[in-house]
């Protein structure tokens, strides 16, 4: 019976185990989300740059952060570059390097299409204004971008939230590891195991996933009008 197996997940230290690996992946979640954010504003002005070679070199960096799967990249990192530099790198600082450099290539191309989106005037009345090059982002075009960038952020955000779950596969201790060491350990005396953890990993996701969705759909209802 299924409701045989619950117990799987408050016997022992199962349940602390399983908190304790979700709040490593909120650090990855956040650290990443905070660095993405502020490379990928300054990685959007860069791109609003009228430069062909500027904007070709931005673009093949987002590029690749679209073509080759996250996976690929903490892996590349991981075991490629650590090696060829002879350095170590922790698993989560290597989580928080991949997810920062993609969101930073992702969250720039937000910022770009925010600005780029604004009216021409608005930048044209700064200049009549006297407004210097970084007077006029500081105080016209960045505050309007920013309305403009929120929902697509927090979309991105979440994107970022849900696939922390791939840092497992670099030797993460996070609440998918955790709840696979439970699961190898429990199996066979409760073969409804993987249904009781999966379940509950499934409902803290969305615990931090769900607002994140619902604030982006009102905001952009908000601001839409």
């Amino acid at each position: 019976m299924l409701s045989s197996g619950i117990n799987v997940l408050t016997e022992g230290i199962n349940l602390q185990r399983l908190l304790g690996g979700l709040l490593i992946t909120a650090q990855i979640a956040l650290l990443s989300i905070a660095f993405g954010s502020v490379l990928g504003i300054l990685f959007g002005l860069v791109m609003t740059v009228k430069s062909r070679l500027i904007r070709l070199i931005c673009r093949f960096y987002l590029e690749l952060f679209r073509i080759i799967p996250i996976l690929v990249w903490l892996f590349i990192v991981y075991f490629g570059f650590t090696r060829i530099l002879d350095i170590h790198l922790d698993g989560e600082v290597v989580a928080v390097l991949v997810f920062s450099l993609w969101g930073a290539a992702e969250m720039g191309d937000i910022a770009r299409g925010a600005l780029e989106s604004l009216p021409k005037h608005q930048a044209e009345s700064g200049k009549a204004l006297g407004l210097s090059f970084w007077g006029l982002y500081r105080y016209i075009l960045i505050p309007q971008a920013v309305r403009r960038m929120v929902p697509g952020a927090i979309n991105l955000s979440t994107r970022m939230v849900k696939t922390t779950s791939l840092v497992v596969m670099i030797g993460v201790i996070d609440v998918v590891k955790v709840g696979q060491q439970i699961i190898e350990r429990s199996i066979l005396k409760e073969p409804t195991a993987s249904f009781w953890i999966y379940g509950f990993i499934f409902i803290l996701y969305f615990m931090i996933c769900y607002p994140l969705s619902k604030l982006a759909k009102k905001l952009e209802m908000k601001w839409a009008s």
